[in-house]
């Protein structure tokens, strides 16, 4: 009897890079090993979209849709190349008019894309209908998905299999046209028994020959369990990775998934080991310089309780370093369960998985609820659909009173095309008043990155990845031992356990005496340091940065004249953009700050006077 066939796709270029380096891998250091992964047999690769979309244009300075076409040309025309949208958020944080969601089908097309994974994080239907219609129409494959997490202890309500099931029916009568369907869990917490009860609710419910498949991630440390549960439960596709981007934050490793199939009827895409093999040495070399967070390759039991996406999490780890703030982490992952159980249960992946860390951040620096993160704020009251649950109330009033926005039950793809700033005359006249051509590209990569695109469209933008640095060759001076016996030598008194001995080396060999008792005196009270108040403000009137972070954009000028609660100027930290809003009414005098500064806690920013 033939095994059965499993396709499987290869994340290494994309997830892969987001869940170890944050997205930042520079193409012409990879695109060898995409050359030996085609060798290797593998047919199937996702290349892009998600978070590996606007990272080429922020920390890159590359554009993302060369890469895609450079990825093409190696892989052939025959190649399935898979990218990732998030409804209506396509690739962006936040959400798209109708005109961006098929801007965004229509230059995915044109730029290599054979299969789009399109996916809401909050399983509201109503934010796939017109993202997959658009996928259709353009003539790509729509994968549609269903996102799964496991929920904190002690909640109900959603992300069981009856949740799953209806959120599938949901997709199924609403008409959406799709090829295949996935099940997607980006926090690998979804328990490997819910899985197979989850997969075998969908073959039961689906058409005979639909294609189903699992996404999920090794963060939690059932991945390959989670796999052979779908295996079994009759899944007909599962994501991998290759080493050494694989297991930890990311997919189970190629290798480790091939062996854990041995003995069983399954053939996972025709792959081989030592082709395998020799596609993994290629990567690891292509990859030798670069920077791995040891976070990245860990398996935490604690995010099940906090559930942080692997793609997600070192891009939050690594910006944490940026703003020196790491030792914060524990505190921000503990915060996030309380984040998540009053959110209304949205599934920890981008960009709610975002939102969720940014209120973390907000709660751990600022105290629980002070500081209302601004995406955080606007999914709880429904800005960008509905939540699988109903938001905690006071959390919503909360909101609703720091943001200055009432609660809506609107569509959020509705709301995005009355926003001027969504819509093609928005970018293309902006792109005119930069001198930059406006083609759709370019529209949609100033639309997508904001000032950052326009930055890289200008020939502005700046590379920032992290490499190891280079291997001093500078020699200590060699010591004999002789010489180490001789720099030793003397006598020494040591305690130990309040017991004083006396020591005596002499050519590299210790005697060893009890020293005579010797009354200890009591060690003195600790003296306080003395408190240090903080220097004032250099004007009574400025205004200070709460957060380190990066001066995104200036919004006032200096000379006009604001009200209480005027943007001043935004912020960005760990891509949440802040709002600096002048405290009263008044004139701004000084913006001491240009864009792209990084700025520190309690730096002045502006005066308003």
């Amino acid at each position: 009897m033939a095994k059965k066939y499993i396709d499987v796709m290869d994340t290494t270029f994309r997830d892969g890079f987001q869940s170890v380096f944050g997205g930042r891998v520079l193409m012409e250091d990879f695109f060898p090993a995409v050359e030996a992964a085609k060798e290797a047999g593998i047919r199937h690769f996702e290349f892009g979209g998600g978070a590996r979309f606007q990272s080429l244009f922020f920390y890159l300075n590359e554009n993302a849709f060369d890469m895609m076409d450079r990825f093409r040309a190696i892989v052939g025309p025959d190649a399935n190349l898979q990218t990732l949208a998030r409804g209506v958020n396509t690739v962006m944080l936040d959400t798209g008019s109708r005109e961006m969601v098929d801007l965004h089908a229509k230059m995915f097309k044109k730029h290599g894309t054979t299969t789009i994974r399109n996916f809401d994080a909050l399983n509201d239907v109503e934010n796939l209908k017109y993202s997959g219609e658009r996928i259709a129409f353009h003539g790509l494959k729509h994968e549609v998905v269903v996102t799964m997490m496991d929920l904190p202890p002690g909640c109900v309500g959603a992300h069981d299999v009856a949740f799953y099931e209806k959120t599938l029916r949901d997709i199924l009568d609403s008409g959406i046209p799709y090829d295949s369907i996935c099940f997607k869990d980006a926090s690998g917490t979804s328990s490997p028994q819910k899985v197979y009860e989850t997969i075998q609710m969908a073959r039961r419910l689906v058409p005979e020959g639909t294609h189903l498949r699992l996404h999920t991630h090794e963060t939690a440390g059932v991945s390959v369990a989670c796999y052979l549960a779908a295996l079994e439960a009759g899944v007909d596709g599962i994501d991998m990775a290759a080493c050494p981007v694989s297991g930890g934050t990311s997919q189970p490793d190629i290798l480790t998934m091939l062996h854990a199939v041995k003995g069983k009827n399954f053939d996972l895409g025709g792959l081989e080991l030592e082709k395998i093999l020799k596609y993994e040495d290629t990567l690891q070399d292509c990859l030798s310089d670069y920077f791995i967070p040891p976070e990245a390759t860990q398996v935490s039991p604690l995010i099940p309780f906090s559930p942080m996406p692997g793609g997600a999490l070192t891009a939050n780890t690594q910006m944490m370093r940026d703003n020196n703030m790491l030792d914060r982490y524990p505190e921000v992952i503990r915060a996030m369960r309380e984040v998540v159980e009053k959110g209304g249960y949205g599934t920890s992946v981008t960009p709610v998985s975002q939102f969720y860390f940014q209120q973390a951040l907000n709660n751990a620096l600022m105290g629980p609820w002070k500081k209302i993160a601004p995406g955080y704020g606007k999914m709880v009251l429904g800005y960008f659909g509905k939540t699988p649950t109903a938001p905690d109330a006071e959390i919503v009033h909360i909101a609703a009173e720091q943001l200055k926005l009432e609660p809506t039950t609107e569509n959020a793809i509705d709301i995005a095309d009355r926003d001027e700033t969504k819509s093609i005359a928005y970018w293309t006249a902006r792109l005119e008043q930069e001198g930059i051509e406006a083609t759709d590209e370019n529209i949609f990569i100033a639309a997508s990155c904001d000032v950052k695109g326009i930055a890289f469209l200008k020939g502005e933008a700046t590379v920032n990845v992290r490499k190891n640095a280079p291997k001093s060759e500078t020699k200590l001076p060699t010591i004999t031992l002789e010489e180490n016996q001789f720099m030793a030598n003397g006598s020494y008194t040591v305690v130990v356990d309040g017991q004083q001995y006396n020591v005596q080396i002499i050519g590299g060999n210790a005697s060893v005496q009890q020293a005579a008792p010797v009354a200890v005196a009591a060690a003195p009270a600790a003296v306080a340091a003395p408190v240090v108040a903080a220097a004032p403000a250099a004007n009574a009137n400025a205004i200070c940065a709460e957060l380190p972070a990066n001066v995104f954009k200036i919004v006032a000028e200096v000379g006009s004249s604001v009200n209480a609660g005027d943007k001043i100027m935004i912020l960005e930290a760990m891509k949440m953009e802040i709002d600096v809003v002048a405290p009263r009414a008044g004139k701004v005098t000084s913006i001491l700050v240009q864009p792209n500064d990084k700025v520190e806690v309690g730096q002045a920013l502006a005066v308003v006077e």
